[in-house]
């Protein structure tokens, strides 16, 4: 099994990766910049970095795993944990563990893992078809001296003498700049006229409108009572997944279950396999969202995980 591969795959859509008890996988943006000695424009990327404390599974990896090989949870779990394994053997041999484009993994004298990233590809999609460029340096300074030495060579064709003979130029930029003050006044004026327009038409309709809201008005002798309904609309890019289904009327079972059970269940619609997603809750807030994620597995759904994606 390529492990790398799936790691790889994810860490285009999130922003840590955890191998359970081994370690993570983070990701962190950082914004275009020049290096200013050799010209060199960087466009953005997310680099990334390695964190041994990250040993918690979230689920995160073996879903995926389990989705693209078409198998169990279970055996996905197991699958890792027997690649876990191998890992931790080779370190203690003293080898490095090469994962393809992501970087290096080895032990320092003090039994940590060291890790240095790969800069083969950038993990972040907006920067999808940029590269790094060289742009040459503007000399302005350089063309501004050689024009002053072309008019000390050659000072018939730009002395001052030579540019009083000329009076109309002057008069024709003071006209242009009158004209050009005369039509941004014109463009002032005829636009408080189309806004005087507009205000004047918006309370003509308005008249209208009420006038026939008057006429149009009818008695109900027994109107019903007034209702007043409470709906709390979840937001958040962070989505504690209780479990995806190939047929939609099993998703609304399930959601009507958890609800039932006092979660703010619902559906986010289909991921990229076809499946109906349930979530136990959504989360603004990332620690939040791990809160409560520890919280439903220890009392409610070992296997669940959490997934980081921006609804539309």
């Amino acid at each position: 099994m390529q492990l790398e591969t799936y790691i790889s795959d994810l860490l285009y859509r999130y922003e840590c990766v955890t191998i359970p008890e081994f370690g993570a996988f983070l990701t962190n943006t950082v914004s275009a910049k020049i290096h200013e000695s050799t010209n060199t424009f960087y466009p953005p990327k997310k680099i990334v970095s390695f964190n041994e404390q990250l040993q918690t599974n979230d689920g995160l990896l073996a879903t995926y795993i389990a989705n693209v090989e078409k198998i169990p949870y279970e055996s996905a779990v197991k699958k890792i944990a027997k690649r876990t394994k191998s890992f931790k053997s080779y370190l203690t041999q003293g080898e490095t563990l090469t994962f393809d484009n992501i970087g290096d993994l080895s032990l320092n004298t003090e039994g940590n893992i060291n890790f240095e990233p790969s800069y083969r590809l950038n993990y972040l999609t907006d920067a999808f078809g940029l590269s790094q460029f060289v742009s040459p340096t503007v000399t302005r300074e350089v063309y501004k001296e050689t024009a002053e030495e072309l008019e000390e060579v050659i000072p018939i064709a730009i002395t001052p003498e030579k540019r009083k003979t000329r009076p109309y130029l002057r008069y024709a930029a003071v006209a242009l700049i009158a004209l050009t003050l005369g039509g941004f006044g014109m463009s002032d004026y005829y636009n408080g006229q189309v806004e005087t327009h507009n205000q004047l038409a918006q309370e003509e309709a308005t008249i209208q409108l009420e006038s026939k809201i008057q006429e149009a008005t009818f008695v109900i002798e027994n109107p019903l009572p007034a209702i007043t309904l409470n709906v709390n609309k979840q937001v958040g890019n962070y989505h504690i997944i209780a479990g995806a289904f190939r047929v939609e009327d099993n998703s609304i079972k399930k959601i009507n279950q958890l609800k039932a059970q006092g979660y703010k269940a619902r559906g986010i619609g289909k991921n990229k396999y076809g499946l109906h997603q349930v979530v136990y809750a959504s989360y603004q807030d990332r620690i939040e969202a791990l809160k409560a994620l520890k919280k439903v597995k220890r009392e409610h759904n070992r296997d669940a995980w959490l997934l980081v994606k921006k609804l539309d």
